[in-house]
């Protein structure tokens, strides 16, 4: 159906020519030159040199040796700005930076503001009180430098760039044709993007505005938006899709509408987003791989959108799907097409008997006595049972196999898709979902009424940062009987 072995648009401008020194320096500089440090010092000197303007022309004329002093900071402030444009001009090229109308004013701005304050800082004044023209005219040049403020516009714009793309980190962007976005090509059809967003939320992730121009020059009348984040205002023109990646029913109501919008025109593409486009939108992005016989398994799906979605020129950090109960749904999703004919699998309902956590000490409490256990099915609580108080369970150390089993009172039954949630009342660290550790799991794939989940296999303990909380052989290990 879809071959993902074909040239995909990595977003990158192919003009630069690699391995010559200009773009080894341009490389090198880049980083300084649009980082959020270095704009926000731009912002902070047009503050100042405003300030220094109005201080200036309000000072008497006995005051002059203060003047001469401010105005020479002020030409000082006038050369970093003539610094900061070229060093812009260097970075992103002369024909993309003034590509931009903004980008000239801003231009034009400094170079102007600068004349004026070369002209008014080397004039001798004194000479020129017996001519007031003169001097209204020196006076009215230095006014002129008030104009600077305006290239808070062109700053803001800048650091806007900047914020996103510090929000982005190293996960691939679009950057050429006039785009910056958090958008990567998975395939030359299958887009991966962070949530296109209007308002305050523009300002650090993907402008709506531009999101939907992007897809109506590459792919007008020939794209679908699915959404994996329930707020859906804001949007223009872009179709939407509300589905939950922990849902087997959700995802093959996707695959099956994904498999029909493909199969219509071979230059329809789809463009898949959550929040920050990696975790959901790479689960649902597997999962149509797997479904139109992209990868085989559900492991090598995963490993292809990480190596696709992560910008290793900047940085090695993973980019790809890590919350282990994500990898485990396409790893669900290849059990359902390849033994159920993309069909959910037979329903089965089974009661929570037990549930025992392996190599609890120097976890919270140790003994599991801080713990509160949340079961939800559907988005709504089924079960809580709190283990200090022995509500609805009860709770049985065992020192010595260093583990704890909680024991459930009149435990639920279960069926489909269920949510296990752990809480601590010990201040253990929090995670996704507020919560320290938890898990998804469909009843479906429960066999021999027993799930283990070793440390790598629940969300918020996978992480190596928590390994020093969370020892190799932490785990949970659940018990189920037949209703």
């Amino acid at each position: 159906m879809e071959d993902a072995k074909v040239e995909i648009d990595d977003g990158k401008d192919e003009s630069v020519v690699p391995d010559t020194m200009y773009h080894n320096i341009r490389k090198k500089i880049a980083p300084f030159v649009m980082s959020f440090g270095f704009r926000i010092f731009g912002v902070i000197l047009i503050l100042v040199d405003f300030v220094l303007v109005i201080v200036d022309l309000s000072l008497p004329a006995k005051s002059r040796e203060v003047g001469d002093a401010l105005e020479a900071v002020s030409l000082t402030i006038s050369f970093f700005f003539l610094a900061d444009v070229l060093l812009r001009v260097y970075v992103e090229g002369f024909k993309v930076y003034f590509s931009s109308k903004l980008n000239i004013v801003d231009a034009c701005v400094v170079v102007i503001t600068l004349v004026v304050t070369m002209i008014y800082t080397f004039t001798d004044l004194s000479g020129a009180n017996l001519i007031p023209r003169v001097v209204t005219f020196l006076r009215f040049l230095r006014i002129i430098i008030l104009v600077r403020v305006f290239r808070l516009a062109a700053q803001r714009k800048e650091l806007e760039k900047v914020t996103r793309r510090m929000v982005s980190e190293n996960k691939r962007r679009y950057q050429k044709d006039g785009f910056d976005l958090d958008l990567t090509y998975v395939t030359d059809r299958v887009i991966a993007m962070s949530f296109p967003s209007s308002g305050k939320q523009s300002f650090y992730r993907n402008p709506i505005r531009e999101v939907a121009r992007f897809l109506d020059t590459k792919h007008q009348d020939h794209y679908k938006v699915y959404n994996l984040c329930s707020n859906v205002s804001g949007y223009l023109n872009v179709f939407i899709i509300v589905c939950s990646t922990m849902c087997l029913r959700d995802m093959l109501k996707y695959t099956a509408n994904v498999r029909e919008w493909m199969s219509a025109d071979p230059k329809n593409i789809i463009a898949i987003h959550c929040k920050g486009g990696k975790g959901r939108t790479g689960t649902m992005v597997c999962t149509w791989f797997i479904d139109s016989d992209q990868f085989e398994s559900a492991q090598d799906s995963l490993e292809y959108f990480g190596e696709r979605r992560t910008d290793k020129s900047r940085s090695s950090k993973f980019q790809g799907v890590e919350t282990p109960s994500q990898s485990r749904y396409v790893g669900y999703y290849e059990i359902m097409k390849d033994k159920f004919n993309r069909q959910l699998p037979p329903p089965q309902s089974l009661r929570i008997k037990s549930i025992r956590i392996h190599s609890i000490a120097g976890v919270g409490k140790g003994d599991g006595s801080d713990l509160k256990v949340k079961i939800i099915m559907k988005k709504e609580l089924v079960f809580q049972c709190v283990c200090a108080k022995q509500e609805n369970c009860t709770l049985f150390p065992d020192v010595g196999a260093n583990a704890a089993v909680i024991s459930l009172q009149n435990g639920p039954v279960v069926e489909g898709d269920v949510k296990v949630m752990f809480e601590s009342s010990a201040g253990l660290p929090k995670g996704y979902e507020d919560v320290p550790f938890y898990f998804w799991f469909n009843t479906s794939f429960i066999e021999d009424n027993k799930l283990f989940l070793p440390r790598e296999e629940l969300d918020n303990p996978h992480k190596p940062k928590t390994w020093d909380l969370y020892k190799e052989d932490f785990g949970v290990t659940m018990f189920f009987s037949e209703p």
